[in-house]
């Protein structure tokens, strides 16, 4: 169990959570023609992602919710539907860093986070979001270096011009 969640999540719940994701990114995976993987890897892989992250959005840097691990519920979202999903936004989820690789790892970060990215590469998600401020008018300074390993981000501004 991950330090930071002591306290927040029970043991079981997150290896439930644990197991649960490291089935259907095994499942995913062999469906892409990934060969070579297996349940236990992927746990391994996942587990090495949420001691990584903190607890928090690799991507945005947010504190994920842990406590909604668990908690969604299909019939509450088909009769709540837009506004029911944006209360699991930050609902901690497994991304593949690079989704055409088998071997580019997990890392972690909310659903709506996941959403955004898609099957993006760590880079491609970056210029998506560099594109996204420069539309809405900010200007972005610093960059993001692809030989810095995945997934850390380099610090820079984005201010309004």
């Amino acid at each position: 169990m991950p330090p930071f969640l002591e306290g927040r999540l029970e043991a079981l719940a997150y290896e439930r959570w644990l197991t649960r994701k490291a089935r259907a990114h095994v499942k995913r995976d062999r469906r892409r023609g990934y060969e070579g993987i297996s349940g236990s890897a992927y746990r391994d892989a996942i587990h090495q992602a949420v001691v990584r992250c903190q607890g928090r959005d690799v991507y945005t840097g947010e504190d994920l919710d842990w406590s909604l691990v668990s908690q969604y519920n299909n019939e509450k979202s088909e009769s709540g539907r837009h506004r029911y999903k944006a209360g699991f936004a930050l609902l901690p989820t497994v991304d593949h860093i690079d989704a055409s690789s088998p071997t580019s790892g997990f890392c972690i970060c909310g659903w709506r986070t996941n959403d955004a990215k898609n099957d993006l590469s760590h880079q491609g998600f970056i210029e998506l979001c560099i594109k996204v401020l420069k539309g809405a008018g900010y200007r972005v300074e610093g960059q993001f270096r692809p030989q810095d390993p995945a997934p850390t981000l380099t610090p820079g501004k984005a201010e309004r011009e």
